[in-house]
């Protein structure tokens, strides 16, 4: 544009001949003609159609995923990289770059708004952010959707990840005891959704009705909670980052383990990692040393907090107590009687009088039984028989001993009733004693209940003290002589 004004002003103002502008700019003739001709800005015109990229074969092909992808569910979008690799698999042989900057397109062409957002500061040990994000996984062969509850030091960047079967209230207060204990201390607020689990209603701008549990969670650790605003994840947007991140790093591709616990100690390992990386501010120091400055300024953990969820239950007849379709047995004494049931994230303990009478780990199948043998063992007494055909009693896991006698017992008649006097036995003494008595009795071909019960009060009578050894015994200074008329004369006074 400036080279077309400067020779337009040499030909028509200053009246320099063509030739001569031609022969010092270098430019031909026809061009400054042009120039002169249209007053208009110089445009190129491609002579020739441009080059196509090797995209543009694929380009059909990966507008078509991009279009599928967007029926999924947010979190099971695939990433440019992943589209990427897809294309690889399917023979492209082009770079990285241009499948970004396609997708980028699409994505612009969906969007018609730009967001914009403003950047936010924390002081150290002002905030942690907080949030949940759906995955799915495989655990002990079976692929199933989790939930991994996310942590992050707003000002250290620290990152703190825990997964769960559920997104229940239970589990909210588990992976907040688990993750200040992780940091070693409390930071003066967190920033949160807005689930049932935490806030039961919403107010006007900030005010919330909290859940009460969350609040005797938050007061245990004098935490303040602070809401955001519903479809504004910006407000903690640190946390929501992470979740995209760490969805792309740890669950893509798809992760397999045997058990939840494995899981958890894999999340926990990437979360050192994670510390080891550089601020994404402070381009000098590392994620930890920077958590290492912030914890100065987190108050004192203290106690950890009880994280269970309580609630009133019936036992049944048949000694069982249900939660969640699973059944769970307690001692027959609290059959037909109301307890209080103390869920946990991983576990359930049975309340009675505000004495624990039985815990169980939690389980998360469906309409499973989880029987105790021994807290049948008093209607044992009375229904002998059901040692033979209890559901309880089908899976006792017994010493190789103990079994061996009960096979023995089992197999005449009234022999039920001698394993329940042996198991009586084991309630009051331990199953180590009775479990040596059966062995010698095995050893010594005496299963008989008297032999066993002999060699029980064997092993667990209690030794007499030695006899002390004095040098000289006292000495009778006159030794008694042997007259039985003494005894005669005993009778005459008897009769006088």
């Amino acid at each position: 544009m400036e080279t077309a004004m400067k020779v337009r002003r040499r030909i028509l103002v200053n009246n320099e001949s063509i030739r001569a502008v031609s022969r010092e700019t270098g430019i031909s003739r026809n061009t400054i003609r042009k120039y002169c001709r249209d007053e208009t800005p110089p445009k190129y015109l491609r002579q020739k159609p441009a080059v196509t990229h090797v995209l543009k074969d694929y380009e059909h092909q990966l507008t078509q995923w991009f279009k599928n992808d967007l029926k999924r569910p947010i979190r099971e979008r695939r990433t440019a990289q992943k589209l990427f690799e897809q294309l690889l698999l399917e023979g492209y042989q082009g770079s990285y770059s241009p499948v970004c900057r396609w997708v980028k397109k699409l994505k612009l062409a969906r969007s018609s708004t730009v967001d914009a957002f403003i950047p936010l500061h924390f002081e150290a040990g002002d905030a942690m952010q907080f949030d949940w994000s759906m995955e799915v996984v495989v655990i002990g062969g079976i692929e199933q959707k989790i939930k991994v509850a996310h942590f992050r030091l707003s000002h250290s960047r620290k990152a703190f990840v825990v997964a769960y079967p559920r997104e229940t209230q239970e589990m909210l207060i588990d992976a907040f005891v688990l993750a200040l204990a992780f940091y070693r201390g409390v930071p003066k607020r967190v920033l949160i959704d807005n689930p049932k689990t935490m806030v039961i209603k919403i107010g006007k701008g900030k005010e919330r009705d909290f859940h009460p549990r969350f609040l005797a969670l938050m007061n245990h650790y004098l935490i303040k909670p602070v809401a955001c605003t519903p479809a504004s994840g910006w407000e903690k947007g640190q946390v929501e980052n992470q979740v995209n991140v760490l969805r792309n790093q740890l669950f893509k591709p798809q992760l397999s383990f045997g058990t939840f616990e494995a899981l958890n100690q894999y999340l926990l390992g990437h979360c050192e990692q994670l510390g080891q990386k550089m601020h994404p501010q402070v381009k000098d120091k590392t994620i930890d040393q920077m958590f290492e400055q912030e914890y100065a300024w987190l108050r004192p953990l203290g106690r950890a907090f009880d994280g269970y969820v309580e609630k009133a239950v019936r036992v049944s007849s048949t000694c069982l107590v249900q939660y969640d379709t699973n059944h769970y047995s307690v001692p027959c004494e609290y059959a037909k009687q109301r307890i209080s049931l103390r869920i946990y994230a991983n576990q359930l303990v049975m309340v009675a009088q505000q004495q624990v009478i039985a815990t169980h780990p939690r389980s998360f199948k469906k309409h499973a039984y989880w029987f105790e043998p021994w807290h049948y063992l008093s209607l044992l007494k009375q229904k002998p028989g059901a040692l033979r055909d209890g559901a309880p009693f089908v899976h006792w896991d017994l010493p190789k001993a103990v079994i061996t006698i009960k096979k023995h017992y089992l197999q005449r008649p009234r022999g039920d009733r001698d394993f329940v006097e042996l198991l009586l036995l084991i309630q009051d003494l331990g199953i180590d004693v009775i479990t040596t008595a059966c062995e010698l009795a095995i050893e010594n071909k005496t299963t008989r209940l008297p032999a066993v019960i002999n060699l029980i009060h064997r092993l667990t009578e209690v030794e007499l003290p030695t006899i002390l050894e004095v040098p000289q015994y006292p000495q009778l200074q006159t030794p008694p002589e042997a007259n039985c008329q003494r005894y005669n004369l005993l009778l005459a006074k008897e009769v006088a």
